[in-house]
């Protein structure tokens, strides 16, 4: 078994692998909101701990993936907002139609980028019943109290024999309560209390009846509550993106340990964000983009349609754990690269052998698991993939050879660490073909750009107009023309 380094973002230090139990993984991540379209920032935290789940399996283990879907809706913005009952009444149906559509979504996507599915996927409002018992354990053993038919956790008790902020490392006076502005705040014996169950108000349209009041359970508890009953009151992994460290992932950790009296979790990951052209993605600034429009090309910030599995790559170029910034230029040089990967990976078998071996590759070999050993750093281990692409070529060309058994053996494991480990998928003609679609349409808007400046106005319109007819719809900008493929 290869020895693992996994960054814990409780110790802030890089540790070595050691599951609670020999040969089994448990590890939970915490899922969507399911009230829009899921956006690529989510997108890329799946694709990492997919990535994750993969190499795992790989090296043997037997892994429960457990990933929640969230669907009873929370109040946890400034201003109060319960985001599924919002999303309802603007469309005017009932929060689970909400829920079923924009869960369906999330498949869809995470389905196209060739993610694998979790073990189990336990949602929110399946878990009303153990939410509520989970605080009345919590009562019982002293650490939350109920006012006026809402439920708190005591954060200042607590902290008299555990450490909330032993995750973000925050002190106790600078951890106010990040449920924020709710009714009833003035409730709480403190500011830094947070809500185990809100009593709910006129407006809330999810509720359920509890012991204190007609309401609905706080945006910790699910994840608290889902995690510890299917992996157990202590498991292996906790993930997420670097945004729920503070306050979500430390609330799970104080309502584990004042309902179980254990640590709950041994190592805690979290990936960083996705930012776009340098800055934070922002729909209300226009400076965002959604999955199937990276699919189709039709967002003003790229100039082309990208495969899933263009964009899955470009992803994990970046280590899990660093900010990446999506821009048409990266993508496309990724989609190079990822192309000539494909193409020696295709190259690869039709390739002959020879008596002697001139390339190590069981070196190679264990370069590429050094690099996920390394707290699973993909952008190593396809810095090695392309040392490997350079072998192909040198074979090719009689520069570089292998005997029948190392060309097996490199076959396997760059296919093991394609497809099995990275999760890309492999490309056929049509690849080509889209690269091919794209320098003829590159062609036709150039021949247009030419008419125009000759005042040829019928070519250019009917350059325009033929290529609209086959979904092909040309897009005039201040830096030039853009297409999409509809």
């Amino acid at each position: 078994m290869q020895e693992l380094k996994i960054y814990n973002s409780l110790t802030n230090k890089k540790e070595v692998f050691i599951p609670l139990q020999e040969g089994h993984v448990g590890m939970y991540v915490c899922g969507p909101t399911v009230y829009s379209n899921v956006h690529l920032g989510n997108v890329r935290t799946f694709i990492s701990f997919d990535l994750i789940y993969r190499y795992l399996l790989h090296l043997g283990y037997k892994v429960r993936y457990v990933r929640n879907i969230t669907d009873a809706g929370h109040l946890t913005d400034d201003n109060a907002e319960d985001k599924i009952s919002t999303k309802a009444r603007l469309e005017k149906l009932e929060p689970m139609e909400i829920v079923q559509k924009y869960t369906v979504d999330f498949h869809q996507i995470l389905q196209k980028f060739n993610l694998l599915s979790p073990s189990i996927e336990p949602t929110a409002t399946g878990h009303i019943l153990e939410q509520i018992e989970t605080i009345n354990t919590i009562i019982d053993n002293g650490l939350a109290y109920e006012i006026n038919g809402s439920v708190y956790f005591d954060v200042l008790k607590y902290n008299e024999k555990e450490n909330y902020g032993i995750l973000s490392k925050r002190k106790i006076e600078d951890a106010i309560e990040n449920t924020r502005v709710l009714d009833g705040q003035s409730d709480k014996k403190n500011p830094q209390d947070f809500s185990l169950w809100k009593k709910a108000g006129p407006e809330h349209i999810q509720r359920w009846n509890s012991p204190w009041s007609i309401g609905f359970p706080g945006w910790h508890l699910e994840c608290t509550v889902m995690s510890t009953k299917y992996l157990g009151e202590q498991f292996d992994i906790h993930g997420g993106g670097m945004d729920l460290k503070f306050p979500h992932h430390e609330c799970e950790i104080a309502q584990s340990q004042a309902c179980n009296h254990v640590t709950p979790v041994k190592y805690w990951m979290h990936g960083n964000m996705l930012t776009m052209n340098g800055k934070k993605m922002s729909k209300s600034t226009g400076n965002s983009i959604l999955p199937n429009e990276i699919f189709t090309g039709d967002n003003e910030h790229i100039t082309k349609g990208f495969s899933a599995s263009v964009a899955r790559f470009f992803m994990l170029q970046a280590h899990y754990r660093s900010i990446l910034d999506f821009s048409n230029d990266a993508i496309l040089a990724s989609e190079k690269g990822y192309n000539r990967l494909m193409e020696a990976i295709g190259l690869l078998p039709k390739l002959t052998t020879s008596n002697n071996s001139t390339f190590d590759v069981q070196a190679w070999k264990q370069n590429c698991y050094d690099a996920m050993n390394d707290d699973f750093n993909s952008p190593v281990l396809i810095a090695h993939l392309f040392e490997a692409v350079k072998v192909i070529n040198l074979i090719k060309d009689g520069k570089e050879s292998l005997t029948k058994v190392d060309m097996k053996g490199f076959n396997d494991a760059l296919n093991g660490f394609i497809f099995d480990i990275l999760g890309l998928e492999k490309t056929e003609s049509g690849n080509n073909n889209s690269n091919q679609l794209f320098g003829v349409v590159e062609m036709l808007i150039e021949m247009r750009n030419q008419a125009r400046a000759d005042k040829d106005w019928t070519l250019s319109d009917k350059i325009r107009d033929e290529l609209l007819a086959l979904g092909i719809q040309l897009k005039d900008g201040k830096e030039g023309t853009s297409f999409s493929v509809n």
